[in-house]
């Protein structure tokens, strides 16, 4: 970590951009926190704009994430406010997120919910567009963020991090949530096939492709090989058809380290084959709140499941047909399966934990998730 650091202090200042961030405080939760915040010269007040978060790993912090995933000259183009916020320090003195699905500790939560209401108050917001991506513990925190504060994030994307295993179990998105996830195959920080503490890549991505009702056999495009210098390559799988629309697009970095693709100095193995800030902006632009949100209500309203937590019977009352229903559990197999109207399902045979029950009705999808005690 110390040689990014001296690396980005020596590149920050010859960097030209068009406009200048600012550092700017706010009180949240009896802690004073610290934000960089980047307005693009193109801004006019009568405009409501986007609001992008990207956050930084552990240990670094919002001044590092701001040069290493930059996204200053996009925002320039795009018209996009951006905010690089600080976590707060830890035992060590290392700036983190609580980002792994604690309830205690640190709100970080609370306190993007607030910074989003902060910068709407001193700025135009689209608060339809409003988005966080992050590298590492970042990427973490934007999960939790997907989780927990989907009636405000649109659409998240991870650089190189994932979820912690104890995460799926309390996540319950408010809504379709489109995800991008990127991460390398060589990355010894979090690794790919994940450990005792984190969940592997593939795994992530297939719970958000179930949370999210998309096709699970994906769309797959081999990005083209444009470096063949910098030791690695990329495919991009694409999930479509989710519900209201959402997806999940992941790009598997073959070889690649704990590194932010084309980011401006390397620390690793870089891909230079793709753009992650530029693919990241690509994927956000395409949803609004108000579109993924568009039948989430009515789905709601008309399918209900209980009870929930349940034993041995879970009960299912709906004032529409159902054409099939579908259990997946935390890892996307696949556990059991009906075609036609079903009232009530019997679980005895099912071990104790949670499920996710996908039920479809003419073009709509209902997902709840449910636990089996």
């Amino acid at each position: 970590m110390k040689s990014l650091k001296f690396i980005l202090f020596s590149l920050v200042f010859p960097l030209t951009i068009a406009a200048q961030s600012t550092v700017q405080t706010m009180q949240h939760d009896g802690l004073t926190r610290s934000y960089r915040l980047y307005v693009p010269d193109s801004y006019d007040p009568n405009t409501a704009v986007p609001l992008v978060f990207n956050l930084h790993g552990y240990t670094s912090n919002a001044l590092q994430q701001e040069v290493y995933g930059d996204f200053r000259s996009i925002a320039d183009t795009a018209n996009l406010i951006l905010v690089h916020p600080d976590g707060t320090l830890d035992g060590s003195g290392n700036r983190f997120w609580n980002a792994f699905g604690a309830s205690g500790g640190v709100d970080d939560v609370g306190f993007i919910s607030a910074l989003i209401d902060k910068i709407d108050e001193d700025y135009n917001i689209d608060l339809n567009r409003v988005y966080s991506c992050g590298m590492s513990n970042g990427g973490f925190m934007s999960y939790r963020l997907a989780c927990e504060l989907g009636n405000r994030i649109t659409a998240i994307a991870s650089v190189t991090g994932t979820m912690a295993i104890n995460a799926p179990a309390t996540c319950n998105p408010y809504k379709p949530t489109p995800v991008m996830q990127i991460h390398g195959t060589a990355d010894p920080t979090v690794p790919y096939d994940g450990n005792s503490l984190m969940i592997a890549i593939e795994t992530v991505v297939d719970f958000w492709v179930d949370e999210n009702n998309c096709n699970p056999t994906p769309i797959i495009i081999n990005v083209p090989n444009t470096n063949t210098n910098d030791m690695c390559t990329a495919q991009r799988f694409l999930y479509h058809s989710g519900s209201n629309g959402s997806t999940v697009e992941f790009f598997k970095i073959d070889g690649g380290a704990h590194t932010w693709p084309n980011a401006p100095f390397t620390i690793g193995i870089t891909n230079r084959d793709m753009d992650a800030s530029v693919e990241i902006w690509r994927f956000f632009s395409q949803y609004t709140t108000t579109s993924l949100l568009s039948t989430q209500n009515a789905q709601m309203e008309a399918i209900q499941i209980y009870p929930n937590p349940t034993q041995d019977m879970l009960k299912i009352q709906s004032n529409q047909l159902i054409d099939a229903i579908r259990i997946t559990d935390l890892s996307g197999k696949e556990i059991y399966r009906n075609i036609g109207h079903q009232d009530q399902i019997n679980l005895t045979a099912f071990n104790a934990g949670v499920y996710f029950i996908n039920i479809h009705s003419g073009t709509q999808v209902y997902t709840e998730k449910f636990i089996i005690q």
